[in-house]
């Protein structure tokens, strides 16, 4: 079995207050403590916090609108047994397509800071983590009260039957 741990959006840059970044580290290997690998779907904001992130476990990433980070890629794309898997920071306007042309079954993204997990009539799993440092609510349904933003990440498993699971994973911090 393979396990991701999924995360965007942190925006946490070296200069940032200590113990906002120490709370997030706590959290980030409670969440994380059995993956394999880490996904970050951009928007890292400063090569520091990678370089914490690949203490907790190998890191991929993709580079955000707001990374000055050099050599991140724009997206990459990678296998694990029958799925191939895309990151990429903001969804293409034409996902459809997008999926399509990279025969891409599991599309990871971030850049709307809201937790996503759904599956699409063309067969690609699209999903985003949110963001952990600065959530957005996703949109009021009628008739129901107003959701609130949560700091979260995904859980990604893979077994060797090629069964997929994943999880949105509230985090325990204070935003």
């Amino acid at each position: 079995m393979v396990k991701f741990g999924i995360i965007s959006d942190t925006h946490i840059k070296k200069n940032d207050e200590p113990e906002k970044i120490s709370a997030l580290l706590e959290q980030l290997r409670l969440a994380f403590k059995d993956v394999d690998e880490i996904i970050h779907a951009g928007d890292v904001c400063d090569e520091f916090f990678l370089e914490k992130l690949n203490e907790i476990a190998p890191t991929k990433c993709v580079k955000g609108n707001m990374d000055k980070i050099k050599d991140l890629e724009n997206f990459i794309k990678f296998s694990v047994g029958r799925y191939s898997i895309g990151v990429i920071h903001e969804l293409p306007e034409n996902v459809e397509n997008f999926a399509k042309e990279n025969n891409i079954h599991i599309l990871i993204h971030g850049h709307s800071h809201q937790p996503l997990n759904q599956g699409t009539p063309y067969n690609t799993l699209l999903l985003n983590p949110g963001s952990p440092t600065k959530p957005k609510p996703p949109p009021q349904k009628r008739g129901f009260k107003k959701p609130i933003a949560r700091p979260s990440v995904i859980l990604m498993e893979i077994d060797e039957n090629d069964h997929l699971k994943t999880y949105i994973v509230n985090l325990n911090l204070k935003i």
